[in-house]
């Protein structure tokens, strides 16, 4: 391992091989998605197993004594599925040329867009993160596998893995900032008058349907309200021509794991619930995940997936909404671009030099794309 033998890397094939409390210490608290109560419920539901072609191989690096420095969150994956992060490109032009991409090694959360750390590191800890990216690179090596992906890191962990070589690729989302609003008239009142008409258009669209809305939280979703939510999940998965994942034992589970940091936000015809959108909360973002309807509802996407969702944050004070991947229609209502990164470590030459090429297109270009969808902000100028 890199830093001479005072660094030991080891891979394991399950969460629990791994003390939570050690986990714990490295991963903090402020990302529900990257703790040990999150991803253990990933494996033991079944989502991420064999089924699903997302193998763990948690990484863990030591010190000479044998105390945890940092922790990746890693899996073995034999697609390109489940990441948000698209190299399907890459895999297709390696293995027309010969060469097998899969598998590979996933730093990330799985089926889940969501930007946060990766890698782990205890407080304090005298390793340095360049220390890490080398033991992952030098374990891909070790095991004859194609590459290494770190995917929706941190600016932080972007850029020290690119200093040792790896092959940095920014992306776009759309998220919600808090500018100390009190209210969401508050925030209408920091649009433009034409956007502020439009989005108000909608919610009383949405509201005019007959539905009620009730925001659940924590031991208020039932095992039955589960079971619903997942027939939603099935039905956007069936929509969508995607699989399925998530199974039906995860949603209870990381209820019971996560506690209050679960919210569900459902609507309801009479007593019957229509459509919900599943959210976590971090220490100062509310993460929107999974959504789900049945039946033809005017604005009701909009409403639970992104409007009530800026009524929880302003309520609870929480500085940010990320609600997912993709969707310029975001801009309109509030949410503006921000960057994603990922690093990517390639172990063959040739493909490593033609990715890198790409990638020294493509950055400026979702830069460019990124300034000008930033005009298209609803917000006054001045706000």
């Amino acid at each position: 391992m890199p830093d001479g033998a005072s660094l030991s890397l080891s891979l394991h094939s399950s969460i629990h091989e791994i003390d939570p409390k050690d986990w714990t210490l490295c991963a903090g608290t402020e990302n529900p998605f990257v703790s040990h109560a999150f991803l253990s419920a990933v494996e033991d539901s079944g989502s991420a197993g064999s089924r699903t072609g997302w193998l763990p191989q948690h990484a863990v690096l030591r010190d000479e004594a044998g105390a945890v420095q940092a922790i990746v969150p890693l899996y073995a994956k034999s697609h390109s599925y489940g990441e948000y992060v698209f190299d399907h490109g890459w895999a297709n032009a390696f293995e027309r040329a010969g060469g097998s991409y899969y598998p590979k090694l996933q730093a990330a959360v799985p089926f889940s867009p969501v930007p946060g750390p990766r890698l782990l590191r205890r407080p304090g800890s005298p390793v340095p993160m360049t220390a890490l990216a080398q033991a992952l690179a030098q374990a891909c090596e070790e095991l004859d596998l194609s590459s290494v992906h770190v995917t929706f890191c941190r600016e932080e962990e972007w850029a020290a893995l690119a200093e040792v070589g790896w092959l940095p690729r920014i992306g776009t989302q759309f998220h919600w900032s808090n500018a100390g609003y009190g209210s969401f008239d508050d925030f209408l009142g920091a649009m433009s008058s034409r956007k502020r008409k439009s989005i108000r258009r909608e919610r009383r669209d949405a509201q005019a349907a007959g539905l009620t809305f009730r925001t659940l939280r924590g031991a208020e979703i039932t095992r039955s309200l589960w079971d619903v939510f997942f027939g939603f999940y099935q039905s956007t998965v069936d929509r969508k021509w995607g699989s399925a994942y998530l199974t039906r034992r995860f949603f209870p589970m990381l209820s019971e794991r996560l506690a209050d940091r679960v919210v569900l936000m459902m609507a309801f015809d009479g007593k019957t619930p229509v459509a919900a959108a599943l959210n976590l909360i971090g220490a100062d973002t509310l993460y929107g995940r999974n959504w789900g309807c049945r039946g033809d509802w005017p604005f009701l996407h909009f409403e639970l997936c992104y409007y009530q969702a800026i009524d929880f944050a302003i309520a609870e004070g929480l500085a940010r909404v990320e609600a997912g991947a993709q969707g310029e229609h975001k801009i309109q209502r509030g949410y503006l671009p921000q960057p994603t990164f990922s690093a990517h470590w390639i172990r063959h030459r040739g493909l490593r030099r033609a990715i890198g090429q790409f990638l020294d297109e493509e950055r400026p270009a979702i830069l460019q794309q990124m300034e000008a969808l930033s005009t298209l902000s609803p917000f006054k100028e001045d706000s």
